[in-house]
């Protein structure tokens, strides 16, 4: 199952943290307090390692959030106008991550099709942040890099924050 073998790439940290891991083999990664006594550490992992099953671990470990637990809504100024902007024209390559990513939060449950709707705000796609690399030109020459490893979907909300 996903569970048993979620490994993701690890970042560092900040001063004052660090990662302990609730499954064998380097998996399940949690970020805990690195100024926890050994005493405190220990109690946390086995509280953690209890409830292991209930926390997120993937986008599809979050399926079905009901309205009746979490639900949200946006409280528009008296005499707000709706504002439909258009899409921002995408390559074909950002269109297929936007499209990926909607998929799989229509299929994780998080978000929903409506068929009309008097707001609409245009999707930004940015590179996630990476570290620099060496990577050769064409004459042999190490130029630092950033290589693009993931892309971060973005919704601009500029003009619906201003009418809240």
């Amino acid at each position: 199952s996903a569970l048993e073998t979620l490994k993701i790439e690890l970042s560092q940290l900040s001063k004052g943290l660090k990662y302990v891991f609730l499954g064998s083999g380097n998996t399940f990664p949690v970020i805990i307090s690195s100024e926890l006594s050994v005493d405190q550490e220990r109690k946390l992992i086995n509280l953690l390692q209890e409830h292991k099953s209930v926390l997120g671990w993937t986008i599809a470990d979050i399926k079905d959030i009901s309205p009746l637990i979490c639900s949200h809504r946006i409280h528009l100024e008296e005499g707000a106008h709706p504002r439909r902007d258009p899409q921002r024209r995408l390559n074909p390559t950002i269109k297929e991550v936007v499209k990926k990513e909607v998929l799989k939060l229509l299929d994780a449950g998080i978000i929903y099709p409506i068929s009309h709707s008097k707001w609409v705000s245009p999707t930004q796609v940015v590179s996630k942040k990476s570290r620099v690399t060496l990577v050769e030109n064409e004459n042999g020459v190490p130029i630092p890099t950033r290589v693009v490893t993931g892309w971060r979907i973005c919704i601009d909300y500029r003009k619906l924050n201003s009418a809240t």
